[in-house]
């Protein structure tokens, strides 16, 4: 009986706490075989067997710094790592009709539109965060939101390691998107990035995101639904970045051969 070659998989930063992860799962996926993995020249990883970086056994295969021969040798790119070379590894990947999966966050507007452009030409995977529980908490937020209504103020608060470099997260504003589509309100226009001073009576269209900063917080993100005389708090808690490295993984099995198009993580989990 024939069965299918595995899905050759590219992961950018391999020397990251998510390039590590995203490495490990990949290696004891059955269906993938890593073709490549990569990190910016100079880094004290280049050069390092990826078993070893790992904690396993010598692969025989070890990390490079040159993106576009790992790209080329892949059908799926794995991509979490900082808004402009996350864009230079997406023109790569189109120019080789490469599947991406991008759990990068932080890409301004014009930034954004390039990626969008760059879906016409290659199956694209984009996600804040690729957790299962994230994904489902968006579809219940968007839910709650239209079921409450205006009589309910909405406000999220999210929290992350001190080394995130972005703020508000990017799962912060998917959520705060979800609540919006719910309202059928513009977010662009009624949300708020923290308060000071005399900022006036709340709108009850506002929907207020605030971020935290500490420690070594994987990730917590709580949506505040704020009533007369009562409130409703729905929270997700990431224990570990294996839920958004298994997620990932998951994503990029699902992609390979897909056509050109944007993808989301809820595709992957519901169906298109």
């Amino acid at each position: 009986m024939s069965t299918s070659p595995p899905i050759r998989v590219a992961i950018a930063g391999a020397g990251g706490r998510m390039g590590r992860m995203l490495l490990g799962l990949a290696a004891a996926c059955p269906g993938l075989e890593v073709a490549g993995a990569f990190e910016i020249p100079g880094h004290p990883v280049v050069g390092n067997d990826l078993g070893n970086l790992i904690g396993g056994s010598p692969a025989g295969t070890t990390v490079g710094d040159d993106a576009a021969a790992a790209i080329g040798r892949a059908d799926v790119l794995i991509e979490f790592t900082l808004p402009e070379p996350s864009l230079e590894h997406l023109r790569l990947a189109a120019d080789r009709g490469c599947a991406v999966v991008l759990g990068t966050t932080g890409f301004t507007p014009e930034q954004q539109r390039e990626i969008d452009r760059l879906a016409a030409r290659v199956a694209l995977l984009q996600a804040s965060n690729m957790s299962v529980g994230v994904t489902v908490l968006s579809e219940v937020v968007e839910d709650v939101a239209r079921r409450l209504g205006s009589a309910f103020d909405i406000e999220i608060v999210e929290a992350h390691h001190r080394k995130k470099k972005d703020a508000p997260s990017g799962t912060a504003l998917t959520l705060a998107r979800a609540a919006a589509r719910g309202r059928q309100a513009d977010l662009d226009r009624w949300a708020t990035y923290g308060r000071s001073g005399t900022v006036g009576e709340r709108p009850d269209e506002e929907i207020g995101i605030m971020a935290l900063r500490g420690g070594d917080v994987v990730g917590d993100h709580t949506v505040y639904f704020y009533g007369a005389g009562e409130r409703l708090e729905l929270t997700h808690r990431a224990q570990s970045r294996e839920a958004f490295a298994s997620g990932a993984i998951r994503a990029a099995e699902w992609i390979a051969g897909r056509p050109p198009r944007a993808y989301a993580i809820r595709d992957v989990l519901f169906g298109e």
